[in-house]
C-alpha cells in the first residue's frame, strides 16, 4: 500500500469521518427543519350537552369547530434559520478538521510503518553480516591467524544480531497492524511502499486555519443564538377562525380569536444572558485559536527545516563514508591487517549512521505531516 492508497482508503472508511459527514448531514436536516412555519392547530368545542331541563341531552348543544395559527412573529423563524444555518457551518468545519486529522495520521502511521520496514532490512542484513563474520572468523580461528576469544566474540555479536532481527520483524507487523486501525479494519496491509512525502512546504495563513476559521463559526453561531433568544422573549399571537353550529335552530356563525402569552414573570431573560456569555467564551476561544495556530504554523515551518537539512546531511556524507568505512575493514579483516574489533567497530558505525538516517527521515515526515495538518483549509 502507498501512501497516496492509504488516503484515499482512509478517507472512504474512516470512522470519525464517517461519523463527521453524519453530523453534518444531520446539521442540514434541522437547517430544513428550522425554516418551517408552525404548525396549524385544529379545535372542536361541544357545548350545552348533558344538562338538565331545555339543555337535557344533545337538543341545545352548539359545536365549534376552528382552526388557529399562531403567527411566528417577532423574527422567530429567521432566527432559527440562521442558527442552524450556523451550525451546519461548524460541523462541516469539524468534517474538515475530522479530514485533515486522519490525513495527518495516515501520514504519520504510514511514515512510522515505512520507518519500522526499514529498520527491518537494515536488522536483517546487520544479521546476514554477523553470520557471515562469524563464520570467516572461525576459519581465521581453525587456521591460526585469531585467538579462539576472537570467535567466541563473532558468535556473541550473531546471536544479538539475530535477537534483534525477532525484535525488528515485531515491531513491522505492529506498526502495519496500527496503521490497519485507521481504515476501520483489522487485517493490516501486506507492506507499506514508496516515498514518505507526498507533501511540499508552502506559506501558511494562520487567520486561514481550520481552528480559526472553526472559532469565527462558533463566534457567529452564538450571536445567532442570542438573536433567536431575544425573538422568544417578544410578543407571538395566536389568531384562530372557526364555525360554529347551534343544534336547536341549525344556525351557523363564524366564530373567531386571538390569543397571546403575556411576558410578565417569563421575559426568556435567563436565556439570553446565557446567550451573552456563551458570546464571550466564544470571543476568548477565537483569541486563543489564532494564537495558537500562529504558534503551531511556525514551529512547524521550523521543524521541517531541520528535519530536512538533517536528512541531507545524513545522505550525502555520514552514510556514505561509514560505507566506505566498512568495506575497506571488511577487506582489511579478510587480509589479516584489521582486527575484529575494528571490523565490529565499523559494522556499528555503519548501523549507526544508518539507523539515523531512517530516524531523520521519519522525523521529516512527521514534521511535514503536521505542517500539512496546520496548512490544511
Amino acid at each position: 500500500m502507498t501512501l497516496e492508497q492509504a488516503l484515499e482508503e482512509a478517507a472512504a472508511r474512516s470512522p470519525a469521518v464517517i461519523a463527521a459527514q453524519a453530523r453534518v448531514e444531520a446539521a442540514e436536516a434541522r437547517v430544513r427543519q428550522a425554516g418551517f412555519r408552525v404548525n396549524p392547530e385544529l379545535s372542536v368545542e361541544v357545548e350545552n350537552f348533558a344538562g338538565s331541563g331545555e339543555l337535557s341531552g344533545f337538543r341545545g348543544t352548539e359545536t365549534t369547530v376552528a382552526l388557529s395559527q399562531r403567527l411566528d412573529l417577532a423574527g422567530r423563524r429567521p432566527a432559527r434559520v440562521a442558527v442552524a444555518q450556523a451550525e451546519l457551518a461548524t460541523e462541516r468545519l469539524r468534517l474538515a478538521i475530522a479530514r485533515a486529522d486522519l490525513a495527518q495520521a495516515v501520514r504519520e502511521q504510514f511514515a512510522r510503518a515505512a520507518t519500522a520496514r526499514d529498520r527491518l532490512r537494515i536488522t536483517t542484513d546487520n544479521e546476514a553480516r554477523a553470520r557471515e563474520l562469524a563464520r570467516i572468523t572461525n576459519i581465521l580461528v581453525e587456521e591460526g591467524r585469531e585467538p579462539p576469544l576472537r570467535a567466541i566474540r563473532a558468535r556473541s555479536a550473531a546471536a544479538q544480531a539475530a535477537a534483534e532481527l525477532e525484535a525488528a520483524r515485531a515491531d513491522e507487523r505492529a506498526a502495519r497492524a496500527t496503521f490497519a486501525v485507521l481504515f476501520g479494519v483489522s487485517t493490516p496491509p501486506e507492506s507499506v511502499t514508496g516515498d514518505l512525502l507526498d507533501l511540499q512546504p508552502r506559506t501558511i495563513d494562520p487567520e486561514q486555519s481550520l481552528e480559526v476559521r472553526l472559532a469565527e463559526a462558533e463566534r457567529l453561531r452564538a450571536e445567532a443564538e442570542l438573536r433567536q433568544q431575544r425573538a422568544a422573549g417578544r410578543l407571538d399571537p395566536a389568531i384562530g377562525l372557526g364555525v360554529r353550529h347551534v343544534r336547536e335552530t341549525g344556525d351557523v356563525a363564524l366564530v373567531g380569536g386571538l390569543s397571546m402569552p403575556l411576558p410578565i414573570f417569563d421575559r426568556n431573560q435567563g436565556n439570553v444572558a446565557a446567550a451573552r456569555a456563551n458570546i464571550r467564551a466564544a470571543e476568548a476561544g477565537l483569541v486563543s485559536a489564532r494564537a495558537s495556530a500562529t504558534v503551531r504554523a511556525g514551529n512547524a515551518i521550523v521543524n521541517v527545516e531541520a528535519a530536512a537539512a538533517r536528512v541531507e546531511a545524513l545522505e550525502k556524507a555520514a552514510v556514505p563514508e561509514a560505507a566506505e568505512a566498512l568495506r575497506l575493514t571488511e577487506l582489511s579483516y579478510r587480509e589479516g591487517r584489521a582486527s575484529l574489533l575494528e571490523l565490529l567497530d565499523a559494522q556499528n558505525a555503519y548501523r549507526t549512521a544508518q539507523t539515523a538516517l531512517i530516524e531523520a527521515r521519519l522525523a521529516q515526515a512527521l514534521a511535514t505531516a503536521e505542517l500539512g495538518r496546520v496548512a490544511a483549509q
